[in-house]
Formats: structure tokens, C-alpha cells, sequence
């Protein structure tokens, strides 16, 4: 991969050199008890919802990381190795995955039975520390995750002075880097963006031309979307002013991916201006198509049991914890996560496949769209 320039890696290193330069302050001061890193709380109890932007936010709590402090030692050791190895990408113009930064850091504290890292998940919590302690998101950090996601429709994206036509892809589409901010839109011809969940109904459309005849970019998720496919929806619905309807299962995880689209996730509030989109809609699955389309035969019962009824919740739990999200306490979707409830079942995406394999393609999505029957 050639050496990468981005355009703020200027304000990135001083924002590192800073954090370096206030750890060498407080050595330095004698009247200084300890070494301390301050990052914001990521948890529930500091994340808001902004109800006029329509995405969540994190508030203003700290949490401090203190290097004499046993149960932070370790925490604020990784913190520093992560955010040195951090300003010497910038510096070199070299970017690295989060896996390689992983194992490039992970080792044994000489004299120590103790490794920096037992995991990636350790490294990856980290580097989201440095981003809020730093006000520099990963992307400026030269780091990035593996691609996830696929991209079809008339769409023509210069990727770094390449040109990349979303409708010669072939069966594969257009693989979404982890960092998309340097894309560019070179020519557009799509009339809106859908989002789908899974990768088998990303074939399906693909394989009936949807993109082509509805003048559709397909966005593929692959499950939960990436932050990349997160940025480069906001981004295209933001520059293109290009609609965006999500396709997921008619389920409470289903229904969570549309929560994150829309308005952002928790862990990654501080990054909703970039990541959400909240004008977004949810096309489908809905409990109505059940009735309308007559896919009785064709659902499946909740898993898991509802709580206080004995073993694990599963399917139940994440219902409530859904309707409890202040951001989805309008009265459509608490009917419709009740209408869950009631109906004791889920149904997938593929179960339209009951009417014909065209059927998505060239009914159920063309006559919602017309129709404008969206959940929001």
C-alpha cells in the first residue's frame, strides 16, 4: 500500500504530541502526585439523544486513567503504547490495521509474567479511548479495520485517482474500505441508496438488476454495518442528497442495525455527526408484511423465552431493550416492537423468496417505495 498523506495528519500529531507533552508535564511537576490520562465515559450513562439533530452524543463526563492506580496501570500503559505507535504512522505516512497494531504492540513486560495485550479486543477499546481523548477519529490515526461491505448502482467513485464504476463490479461488487473519507463522487445516477442486511438478499437484487432498474445504489451491510459503510452512507446521502431506506430482517437485531444507521450507536456517540444518518427509513421487514404479503407459513418463533419465564432471553430482551431507547419511543415502532411481542415471531428478508424469487425485487420494494411506506 503506497504511503498516505491525509489531510489533518498536521492537527493529528499535535494532538498526540499534546497528550505526550501533558504525561511529560506532569512528571516533570513536583507538586504532581500522579501520571493521569482523562478520556470521556463511553457507557450508557454519558451517551444522549439529541432529539433536534436526531442522533445520539456524548456528554461531558470523564474518566481518568491514573498510572499509579493498580487497576489503571495497565490501561494507562496500553493508552501510551497505542498512542506512540499511532504518532509514528502519521508521522511516516504509513497506515496499519488494527490487528498488525495489535500484534506489533503485544508483548511481555520484560521482568513482568505480564503481556501488554491478551487480546484484540483490548487494543481496539483502546484506540477508541485515544479518538475521545484526542478529538482525532481513526481514520487520522492511519489506522483501519478490514473491509466490510459491498457497493453496486450507478454511482462512479475515484478511490485515490482511480476510478471505480459501481455498475461493472460484476457479482462481487465494490468492496467498502474501513477509510472512505477520501472518496470521491465523480458522477452519480442514482435516484436513492438502499441498505440491506444480509448478503444473500444483496445477491438476490443484484442477480434481478434492482440496481439498474430502480437506479439504486445497493449498499451491503453484511450484518451489523462497518464504521467505513456507516461514513460512506452519511457521506452520499450528505454530498448526493440521495435518500437512504434500510432493508433488514423483521427482527429485534434487525431492527437495532436501522437504530445505528440512523442515529448512531453508543460506543461510537462521539463520532454520530460523521456515522448516523438520521434521515433515514427502515423499508422492511414489518410485521404488516406478515398479513400483506402472506408470509404466515413462513416466520419463526422468538428465540429464547421473555424474562421471568426461565433459561436465556435472547429474542425478548433485545425487543425491550430497543423500545427503551429514547430515540425509538415514537408510537409507530413502539406498535411495531410490540406487535413483535404479541405475535411471538420473527421473519427474515428471504422469506419473500415464498412468493417467487422476483418478487422483492420487482414488487415488494418498488411498491413500498412508490407507496412511501416507510417506518421512521
Amino acid at each position: 500500500m503506497p504511503k498516505k498523506d491525509l489531510a489533518n495528519d498536521e492537527t493529528t500529531i499535535e494532538k498526540l504530541t499534546h497528550l505526550g507533552r501533558k504525561l511529560k508535564n506532569q512528571l516533570y511537576d513536583a507538586d504532581s502526585e500522579n501520571l493521569t490520562i482523562e478520556t470521556k465515559v463511553r457507557s450508557k450513562s454519558n451517551v444522549e439523544y439529541d432529539e433536534e439533530d436526531g442522533r445520539l452524543e456524548l456528554g461531558d463526563s470523564f474518566s481518568q486513567r491514573k498510572f499509579l492506580n493498580i487497576s489503571h496501570a495497565r490501561k494507562f500503559m496500553q493508552t501510551t503504547l497505542v498512542a506512540s505507535k499511532a504518532k509514528e504512522l502519521v508521522e511516516n505516512g504509513r497506515t496499519a490495521s488494527i490487528r498488525e497494531v495489535y500484534y506489533q504492540l503485544k508483548h511481555t513486560v520484560p521482568g513482568l509474567d505480564e503481556n501488554t495485550f491478551e487480546d484484540q479486543d483490548e487494543s481496539n477499546n483502546v484506540v477508541v479511548d485515544i479518538e475521545t481523548a484526542t478529538g482525532a477519529i481513526r481514520e487520522d490515526l492511519h489506522l483501519f479495520a478490514e473491509p466490510k461491505g459491498r457497493l453496486f448502482g450507478p454511482i462512479k467513485i475515484n478511490d485515490s485517482g482511480d476510478t471505480i464504476d459501481g455498475m461493472s463490479m460484476g457479482s462481487a461488487g465494490m468492496a467498502i474500505p474501513s477509510i472512505v473519507d477520501h472518496l470521491e463522487f465523480e458522477e452519480n445516477n442514482a435516484d436513492f441508496i438502499l441498505v440491506v442486511e444480509t448478503s444473500a438478499m444483496v445477491n438476490r437484487l443484484v442477480e434481478e438488476d434492482f440496481h439498474e432498474e430502480q437506479n439504486a445504489i445497493i449498499i451491503g451491510t453484511g450484518g451489523q454495518p462497518a464504521r467505513g459503510a456507516r461514513r460512506l452512507i452519511n457521506m452520499m446521502h450528505n454530498e448526493l442528497d440521495l435518500p437512504v431506506y434500510v432493508f433488514t430482517d423483521g427482527d429485534p437485531w434487525g431492527y437495532y442495525i436501522y437504530s445505528v444507521l440512523k442515529s448512531g450507536s453508543m460506543s461510537l456517540a462521539f463520532q454520530s455527526d460523521r456515522l448516523a444518518t438520521p434521515d433515514a427509513k427502515l423499508i422492511g421487514m414489518t410485521m404488516e408484511d406478515i398479513e400483506t404479503y402472506d408470509l404466515h407459513h413462513v416466520t419463526e418463533d422468538l428465540k429464547g423465552k421473555p424474562k421471568g419465564s426461565g433459561g436465556p432471553t435472547k429474542d425478548f430482551k433485545r425487543i425491550h431493550d430497543v423500545m427503551d431507547y429514547e430515540w425509538m419511543k415514537n408510537d409507530d415502532w413502539q406498535n411495531q416492537l410490540q406487535k413483535m411481542l404479541d405475535m411471538g415471531v420473527r421473519v427474515e428478508q428471504q422469506a419473500l423468496a415464498a412468493q417467487s424469487l422476483e418478487f422483492v425485487a420487482n414488487e415488494y420494494l418498488p411498491n413500498k417505495i412508490e407507496n412511501e411506506e416507510f417506518l421512521d
